[in-house]
């Protein structure tokens, strides 16, 4: 009985033991620890304080220090903010800021995109555009230059004259060309689209159906004069009615003399009969 009552006692101290030896070691942490950390923390953050906010995130999370005012607050993202790049450590995932001149970057040495008035050019932010190359102000990088370049000849045309094919022996024929690349700001300009020259051909004379714009528009103003002559009225006799007795007596006279000399010549011709 005796030997159970000292095997329980010496369990009983262990214990007491084990607890208080737990106890000191979790002291020994706390002491260690900043007095302001928290541990009940929000946002992704794994340690945080009052004042500096988070101090070390969660699995997978990115630390970043933004700045409000005077002060750096800690904070913990899925991923980093437009003009940071992010870095994953052993002990920590954290977000860097880009170079001066850069608006986001991959790294430290390689930017995706410029800030406003720099041209992105292999990763780098540049004032210029190297030689060889021009400036996109749409996208802000720097591009090749592009020329111009046109389609192959079309073949000539028929020779033609005022808008026809027949009734002449000198006339033109031309043909064209399209335009398949434009150039760019600094590229070399586009050649002409369109050559004429002249040719000739044996003459011919055109059929009814053959008439050209010039042929179409004599006819149509021949044909525009007659209906206009046809549409006139008889001025004829308004013209009399305005002549004055002076001007219808003066008319008159040569018709008179006109009748007397044949009353003569008839008499003259009755008096030789008679003999």
């Amino acid at each position: 009985m005796h030997l159970r009552l000292i095997s329980w006692f010496f369990i009983i101290l262990n214990f007491m033991e084990y607890i208080g030896s737990q106890n000191a070691s979790r002291g020994r942490r706390q002491r260690r620890m900043h007095p302001n950390v928290s541990q009940g923390c929000q946002g992704g953050c794994a340690t945080c304080s009052d004042y500096n906010g988070c101090l070390s995130c969660k699995p997978r999370l990115f630390f970043v220090l933004e700045r409000i005012g005077m002060k750096q607050i800690g904070v913990c993202l899925s991923s980093c903010p437009s003009g940071y790049y992010g870095t994953r450590y052993p002990d920590i995932n954290k977000c860097t800021k880009c170079k001066a001149d850069c608006d986001t970057c991959f790294n430290k040495n390689f930017c995706t995109k410029c800030k406003s008035g720099f041209y992105l050019h292999l990763g780098k932010c540049l004032d210029n555009c190297p030689e060889g190359l021009e400036a996109n102000n749409h996208t802000m990088e720097c591009v090749s230059i592009v020329h111009c370049e046109a389609s192959e000849w079309s073949p000539w045309s028929p020779c033609m004259k005022k808008g026809k094919t027949c009734g002449f022996k000198r006339g033109t024929e031309t043909r064209v060309r399209e335009i398949i690349q434009h150039p760019s700001a600094k590229g070399n300009l586009c050649p002409p689209t369109s050559e004429t020259r002249k040719c000739t051909v044996q003459r011919k004379k055109c059929q009814k159906g053959e008439r050209g714009k010039k042929g179409r528009e004599r006819k149509r103003k021949k044909l525009n004069k007659e209906e206009s002559k046809e549409a006139l009225p008889d001025n004829k006799g308004l013209e009399s009615s305005r002549e004055t007795p002076e001007q219808r007596e003066n008319k008159d006279k040569p018709q008179q003399k006109k009748r007397k000399v044949q009353e003569k010549t008839q008499k003259s011709v009755s008096v030789s009969t008679v003999h």
